[in-house]
Protein backbone atom coordinates (compact mmCIF):
# COMPACT_ATOMS: atom_id res chain seq x y z
CA UNK A 1 0.00 0.00 0.00
CA UNK A 2 1.29 3.10 -1.11
CA UNK A 3 1.78 6.05 1.94
CA UNK A 4 -0.31 9.29 1.64
CA UNK A 5 2.23 11.44 2.87
CA UNK A 6 5.71 11.42 3.94
CA UNK A 7 7.31 11.18 7.25
CA UNK A 8 8.05 14.10 8.45
CA UNK A 9 4.74 16.07 6.70
CA UNK A 10 4.84 17.75 10.51
CA UNK A 11 8.26 18.73 11.20
CA UNK A 12 9.12 20.93 7.89
CA UNK A 13 6.25 22.76 9.14
CA UNK A 14 9.29 23.55 11.62
CA UNK A 15 12.16 23.66 9.24
CA UNK A 16 11.89 27.94 8.88
CA UNK A 17 12.53 28.46 12.87
CA UNK A 18 15.96 25.65 12.18
CA UNK A 19 17.71 28.23 9.76
CA UNK A 20 18.54 31.73 9.37
CA UNK A 21 18.22 34.10 6.73
CA UNK A 22 21.52 34.73 5.01
CA UNK A 23 23.31 31.33 6.36
CA UNK A 24 23.00 28.49 4.11
CA UNK A 25 23.34 24.78 6.28
CA UNK A 26 25.26 22.47 4.70
CA UNK A 27 24.00 19.66 2.42
CA UNK A 28 24.34 17.45 5.18
CA UNK A 29 23.87 19.05 8.59
CA UNK A 30 25.89 16.79 11.11
CA UNK A 31 23.42 17.84 13.71
CA UNK A 32 20.52 18.53 12.12
CA UNK A 33 20.88 14.43 11.04
CA UNK A 34 21.57 13.37 13.77
CA UNK A 35 18.88 14.68 16.05
CA UNK A 36 16.02 13.64 13.10
CA UNK A 37 17.06 10.30 12.49
CA UNK A 38 16.56 8.22 16.10
CA UNK A 39 18.23 5.41 14.85
CA UNK A 40 21.49 7.56 13.87
CA UNK A 41 21.80 9.30 17.37
CA UNK A 42 24.90 6.94 18.36
CA UNK A 43 26.67 7.64 15.64
CA UNK A 44 30.22 9.92 15.11
CA UNK A 45 29.81 13.11 13.04
CA UNK A 46 32.59 11.03 10.60
CA UNK A 47 29.78 8.26 10.61
CA UNK A 48 26.92 10.19 9.70
CA UNK A 49 28.81 11.58 7.06
CA UNK A 50 29.18 8.36 5.60
CA UNK A 51 25.74 7.36 6.17
CA UNK A 52 23.90 10.17 4.25
CA UNK A 53 26.56 9.55 1.61
CA UNK A 54 26.14 5.84 0.88
CA UNK A 55 22.51 5.24 2.74
CA UNK A 56 20.53 8.85 3.22
CA UNK A 57 20.66 9.96 0.03
CA UNK A 58 19.39 7.15 -1.58
CA UNK A 59 16.69 6.24 0.84
CA UNK A 60 15.43 10.29 0.91
CA UNK A 61 16.18 11.00 4.53
CA UNK A 62 16.14 15.02 5.54
CA UNK A 63 19.99 15.82 5.69
CA UNK A 64 19.34 19.61 6.06
CA UNK A 65 16.55 22.09 7.00
CA UNK A 66 17.44 23.84 4.24
CA UNK A 67 16.66 20.64 2.15
CA UNK A 68 12.88 20.64 2.27
CA UNK A 69 11.15 24.00 0.20
CA UNK A 70 9.83 25.19 3.84
CA UNK A 71 13.44 25.79 4.85
CA UNK A 72 15.16 27.01 2.15
CA UNK A 73 12.88 29.79 1.60
CA UNK A 74 13.54 30.75 5.11
CA UNK A 75 17.15 30.90 4.25
CA UNK A 76 16.82 33.69 1.80
CA UNK A 77 18.60 36.64 2.73
CA UNK A 78 17.18 40.38 3.17
CA UNK A 79 17.93 42.55 0.02
CA UNK A 80 16.37 43.26 -3.42
CA UNK A 81 15.19 40.10 -4.65
CA UNK A 82 14.07 39.31 -8.40
CA UNK A 83 11.55 36.00 -8.53
CA UNK A 84 10.74 34.60 -12.04
CA UNK A 85 7.33 33.33 -12.85
CA UNK A 86 5.43 33.98 -10.09
CA UNK A 87 2.32 33.39 -11.64
CA UNK A 88 -0.25 34.42 -9.07
CA UNK A 89 0.95 32.35 -5.80
CA UNK A 90 4.49 34.06 -5.49
CA UNK A 91 6.78 32.38 -3.45
CA UNK A 92 8.24 35.67 -1.72
CA UNK A 93 6.86 38.82 -0.60
CA UNK A 94 8.07 41.75 0.84
CA UNK A 95 8.72 45.48 -0.17
CA UNK A 96 12.34 44.70 -1.50
CA UNK A 97 10.63 41.71 -3.93
CA UNK A 98 10.37 42.39 -7.63
CA UNK A 99 8.54 39.54 -9.97
CA UNK A 100 9.49 38.85 -13.58
CA UNK A 101 6.79 36.73 -15.62
CA UNK A 102 5.22 36.35 -19.52
CA UNK A 103 2.27 38.42 -18.67
CA UNK A 104 1.03 41.45 -16.67
CA UNK A 105 -1.30 40.85 -13.14
CA UNK A 106 -4.47 41.02 -15.25
CA UNK A 107 -3.21 38.21 -17.81
CA UNK A 108 -2.44 36.10 -15.66
CA UNK A 109 -5.13 36.25 -13.60
CA UNK A 110 -7.20 35.57 -17.11
CA UNK A 111 -5.14 32.41 -17.62
CA UNK A 112 -5.48 31.41 -13.57
CA UNK A 113 -8.77 31.41 -13.83
CA UNK A 114 -8.85 29.19 -17.48
CA UNK A 115 -7.06 26.87 -15.56
CA UNK A 116 -8.34 27.16 -11.90
CA UNK A 117 -5.33 28.40 -9.94
CA UNK A 118 -5.88 30.51 -7.20
CA UNK A 119 -6.68 34.16 -7.81
CA UNK A 120 -6.36 36.28 -4.17
CA UNK A 121 -2.77 35.83 -4.53
CA UNK A 122 -1.85 37.40 -7.26
CA UNK A 123 0.54 40.50 -7.61
CA UNK A 124 1.49 43.13 -10.10
CA UNK A 125 4.28 41.91 -12.01
CA UNK A 126 6.95 44.45 -12.33
CA UNK A 127 8.82 43.42 -15.32
CA UNK A 128 7.02 41.60 -18.30
CA UNK A 129 9.05 39.61 -20.38
CA UNK A 130 6.40 37.64 -23.21
CA UNK A 131 9.77 35.93 -23.83
CA UNK A 132 10.72 34.88 -20.02
CA UNK A 133 14.32 36.67 -20.71
CA UNK A 134 15.20 39.30 -18.73
CA UNK A 135 16.41 41.83 -21.11
CA UNK A 136 13.91 44.17 -19.11
CA UNK A 137 15.91 43.81 -16.07
CA UNK A 138 18.77 46.63 -15.41
CA UNK A 139 22.20 45.24 -14.79
CA UNK A 140 23.74 44.32 -11.47
CA UNK A 141 20.04 45.19 -9.64
CA UNK A 142 19.25 42.53 -7.44
CA UNK A 143 21.33 40.62 -4.53
CA UNK A 144 19.20 37.20 -4.78
CA UNK A 145 17.36 35.87 -8.08
CA UNK A 146 14.74 33.04 -7.28
CA UNK A 147 12.20 30.89 -9.13
CA UNK A 148 10.66 27.69 -8.67
CA UNK A 149 10.56 24.97 -11.40
CA UNK A 150 11.49 27.51 -13.83
CA UNK A 151 14.65 26.43 -15.02
CA UNK A 152 13.64 23.13 -16.75
CA UNK A 153 11.98 25.02 -19.61
CA UNK A 154 14.83 27.63 -20.17
CA UNK A 155 15.14 26.59 -23.98
CA UNK A 156 19.01 28.08 -23.98
CA UNK A 157 19.91 27.20 -20.32
CA UNK A 158 23.32 28.48 -20.74
CA UNK A 159 21.48 32.12 -21.53
CA UNK A 160 19.44 31.78 -19.34
CA UNK A 161 22.37 31.71 -16.61
CA UNK A 162 24.52 34.36 -18.17
CA UNK A 163 21.01 36.83 -18.01
CA UNK A 164 20.82 36.17 -14.11
CA UNK A 165 24.24 36.28 -13.51
CA UNK A 166 24.21 39.67 -15.37
CA UNK A 167 21.39 41.25 -13.19
CA UNK A 168 22.99 40.06 -10.06
CA UNK A 169 24.98 42.24 -8.10
CA UNK A 170 28.95 40.88 -7.15
CA UNK A 171 28.49 38.26 -4.55
CA UNK A 172 24.82 37.98 -5.29
CA UNK A 173 22.77 34.48 -5.24
CA UNK A 174 20.54 32.30 -7.44
CA UNK A 175 18.21 30.47 -5.22
CA UNK A 176 16.39 27.14 -7.29
CA UNK A 177 13.86 24.79 -6.76
CA UNK A 178 14.26 22.20 -9.50
CA UNK A 179 12.00 19.18 -10.31
CA UNK A 180 13.65 15.93 -9.71
CA UNK A 181 12.80 14.18 -13.00
CA UNK A 182 13.57 10.66 -10.90
CA UNK A 183 9.96 11.53 -9.10
CA UNK A 184 7.92 13.54 -11.32
CA UNK A 185 6.41 12.93 -15.52
CA UNK A 186 9.67 13.02 -16.54
CA UNK A 187 10.63 9.71 -14.29
CA UNK A 188 11.81 7.60 -17.56
CA UNK A 189 13.64 10.18 -19.33
CA UNK A 190 17.44 10.39 -19.42
CA UNK A 191 18.94 13.32 -17.51
CA UNK A 192 19.92 15.65 -19.78
CA UNK A 193 23.86 16.21 -20.68
CA UNK A 194 26.30 18.67 -21.00
CA UNK A 195 26.59 18.29 -25.03
CA UNK A 196 22.95 19.18 -25.43
CA UNK A 197 22.74 21.98 -23.25
CA UNK A 198 25.79 23.33 -25.19
CA UNK A 199 23.99 22.69 -28.86
CA UNK A 200 21.17 24.49 -27.51
CA UNK A 201 23.61 27.22 -26.82
CA UNK A 202 25.51 27.40 -30.06
CA UNK A 203 22.22 27.06 -31.92
CA UNK A 204 20.55 30.12 -29.41
CA UNK A 205 17.11 28.15 -29.28
CA UNK A 206 14.67 30.50 -28.30
CA UNK A 207 11.50 27.81 -28.69
CA UNK A 208 11.78 24.08 -27.92
CA UNK A 209 12.54 21.13 -30.24
CA UNK A 210 11.01 18.91 -31.67
CA UNK A 211 12.41 16.30 -29.90
CA UNK A 212 11.10 18.30 -26.82
CA UNK A 213 7.75 18.13 -27.50
CA UNK A 214 7.54 14.57 -28.39
CA UNK A 215 9.26 13.72 -25.15
CA UNK A 216 6.97 15.57 -23.30
CA UNK A 217 3.57 14.61 -24.69
CA UNK A 218 4.03 11.05 -25.60
CA UNK A 219 6.44 9.80 -23.23
CA UNK A 220 6.08 10.78 -19.78
CA UNK A 221 4.45 9.30 -16.99
CA UNK A 222 2.23 10.24 -13.35
CA UNK A 223 3.26 13.18 -11.47
CA UNK A 224 2.67 11.47 -8.21
CA UNK A 225 6.15 11.43 -6.09
CA UNK A 226 4.84 9.52 -3.34
CA UNK A 227 4.00 6.81 -6.04
CA UNK A 228 7.65 7.08 -7.70
CA UNK A 229 9.34 6.89 -4.25
CA UNK A 230 7.43 3.54 -3.97
CA UNK A 231 8.57 2.36 -7.22
CA UNK A 232 5.57 2.67 -8.93
CA UNK A 233 6.45 4.42 -12.10
CA UNK A 234 4.07 3.29 -14.38
CA UNK A 235 3.14 5.62 -17.08
CA UNK A 236 -1.12 5.11 -16.61
CA UNK A 237 -1.61 6.31 -20.18
CA UNK A 238 1.11 4.01 -22.01
CA UNK A 239 -1.44 2.24 -24.07
CA UNK A 240 -2.44 5.31 -26.24
CA UNK A 241 1.70 5.88 -27.17
CA UNK A 242 0.97 5.78 -30.44
CA UNK A 243 -2.06 8.76 -30.29
CA UNK A 244 0.40 10.70 -27.87
CA UNK A 245 2.65 10.53 -30.41
CA UNK A 246 0.58 11.90 -33.34
CA UNK A 247 -0.82 14.15 -30.83
CA UNK A 248 2.59 16.01 -29.84
CA UNK A 249 3.51 16.09 -33.66
CA UNK A 250 0.14 18.17 -34.71
CA UNK A 251 0.88 20.64 -31.51
CA UNK A 252 4.53 21.07 -32.78
CA UNK A 253 3.12 21.39 -36.37
CA UNK A 254 0.17 23.93 -34.89
CA UNK A 255 2.11 26.59 -32.76
CA UNK A 256 4.27 27.04 -36.67
CA UNK A 257 7.47 27.53 -34.77
CA UNK A 258 6.08 29.36 -31.75
CA UNK A 259 6.87 28.71 -28.15
CA UNK A 260 5.04 25.81 -26.57
CA UNK A 261 6.06 25.06 -22.58
CA UNK A 262 7.42 21.56 -22.05
CA UNK A 263 10.71 20.70 -19.86
CA UNK A 264 13.74 21.33 -21.77
CA UNK A 265 15.96 19.93 -19.34
CA UNK A 266 15.82 16.72 -16.71
CA UNK A 267 17.95 16.93 -13.67
CA UNK A 268 18.41 15.02 -10.57
CA UNK A 269 20.59 16.81 -7.82
CA UNK A 270 23.75 15.26 -8.69
CA UNK A 271 23.66 15.40 -12.42
CA UNK A 272 22.31 19.73 -11.73
CA UNK A 273 25.44 19.81 -9.72
CA UNK A 274 27.60 18.42 -12.01
CA UNK A 275 26.58 20.47 -15.09
CA UNK A 276 26.96 23.19 -13.51
CA UNK A 277 30.76 22.67 -12.56
CA UNK A 278 31.41 21.85 -15.84
CA UNK A 279 29.84 24.56 -17.43
CA UNK A 280 32.28 26.55 -15.43
CA UNK A 281 35.32 25.16 -16.04
CA UNK A 282 33.91 25.57 -19.66
CA UNK A 283 34.38 29.11 -18.86
CA UNK A 284 30.23 29.24 -20.09
CA UNK A 285 28.70 30.41 -16.29
CA UNK A 286 30.37 32.45 -13.44
CA UNK A 287 27.34 30.67 -11.61
CA UNK A 288 29.18 28.01 -9.06
CA UNK A 289 27.00 25.60 -7.32
CA UNK A 290 27.49 26.55 -3.59
CA UNK A 291 24.67 24.36 -2.11
CA UNK A 292 22.51 21.57 -4.33
CA UNK A 293 20.31 19.60 -1.38
CA UNK A 294 19.43 16.37 -2.29
CA UNK A 295 15.72 15.02 -2.62
CA UNK A 296 13.66 14.43 0.91
CA UNK A 297 11.25 10.88 0.34
CA UNK A 298 7.95 12.08 -1.19
CA UNK A 299 8.98 15.43 -2.21
CA UNK A 300 9.38 16.05 -6.03
CA UNK A 301 11.97 18.65 -6.09
CA UNK A 302 15.38 19.64 -4.91
CA UNK A 303 16.78 23.33 -4.04
CA UNK A 304 20.24 24.83 -4.90
CA UNK A 305 21.85 27.62 -4.90
CA UNK A 306 24.10 29.45 -7.29
CA UNK A 307 26.65 31.98 -6.23
CA UNK A 308 28.20 34.91 -8.52
CA UNK A 309 31.97 34.03 -8.53
CA UNK A 310 34.48 36.98 -7.12
CA UNK A 311 37.09 37.94 -9.48
CA UNK A 312 39.20 35.20 -6.93
CA UNK A 313 36.91 32.49 -8.29
CA UNK A 314 37.18 33.00 -11.57
CA UNK A 315 41.16 32.92 -11.84
CA UNK A 316 40.39 29.08 -10.01
CA UNK A 317 37.07 27.92 -11.47
CA UNK A 318 37.70 24.41 -10.72
CA UNK A 319 37.99 25.35 -6.74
Amino acid sequence: MIPLDTPWIYLFNLLPRLVTPGQLPPECDIDFYRGIHDDLAQFSDDELRAHFRNHGIQEGRIGSPAAHRAGFLATIPDGDCLEIGPFTKPALRGARVKYLDVLDRIGLLERAAQHGYPLETAVDIDFVSPTGRLEVVPDRSFDVVFSSHCIEHQPDLVRHLSDIERVLRPGGAYFLIVPDKRYCFDQSLDCSDLDQIIAAYNERRTVHTKEAVVRHYAYTTHSHSIRHWCGDHEDPHKDKRAERLRGAEKRYADVAGAYLDVHAWQFTPSSFREILKRLRRTGLTNLKPERVYETVWGQLEFMAVLRKATWSDKLNPFR
